[in-house]
């Protein structure tokens, strides 16, 4: 038979029968699933796993969990792959979102930046005609008193 090694700590388990995708975690049954190596002919020192309930009462074509690792590594793989896959389509629409939002806060910042401006001058105009008119007026009353006085 087949010597226990290690128990499994994948990713991905179905508790359904049937086909189970990644490295399994528990057989349907609700059994740990257990890693072992192969000593029959065809497969020599192949790794796999199988449900502990079948591996602890010796049972022969049953319907309990068995997969080879390196079917089931190729499935986290794949798997893997796929997510990765979505998670840029969210990270390139994120981007894109981000990227429109920094454009209307600037936008926003830069017209609150202009206002301020405009005000600022604005208001340093109304103070420069009021030092004109003043300077206007002293001009008017220096000329004024060196014309009475001259």
């Amino acid at each position: 038979m087949s010597n226990v090694s290690t128990n499994s700590t994948g990713s991905t388990s179905s508790r359904t029968r049937g086909r189970v995708v990644g490295v399994p975690r528990r057989c349907w049954c609700g059994e740990r699933i257990v890693a072992l190596i192969s000593k029959s002919d065809p497969n020599p020192y192949r790794r796999y796993y199988h449900c502990g309930f079948a591996v602890s009462n010796r049972l022969r074509n049953d319907d309990h969990t068995f997969k080879w690792d390196d079917e089931a590594s190729v499935n986290e793989i794949d798997t893997l792959t796929t997510k990765n896959v979505e998670f840029e389509k969210h990270l390139k629409y994120f981007r894109k979102e981000r990227l429109e939002f920094e454009k209307i806060v600037y936008e926003k910042m830069e017209n609150e930046i202009f206002e301020t401006i405009e005000d600022a001058l604005s208001k340093a105009k109304t103070s420069n005609r009021k030092m004109m008119v003043i300077l206007a007026i002293l001009c008017m009353i220096m000329i004024g008193c060196s014309k009475l006085l001259g």
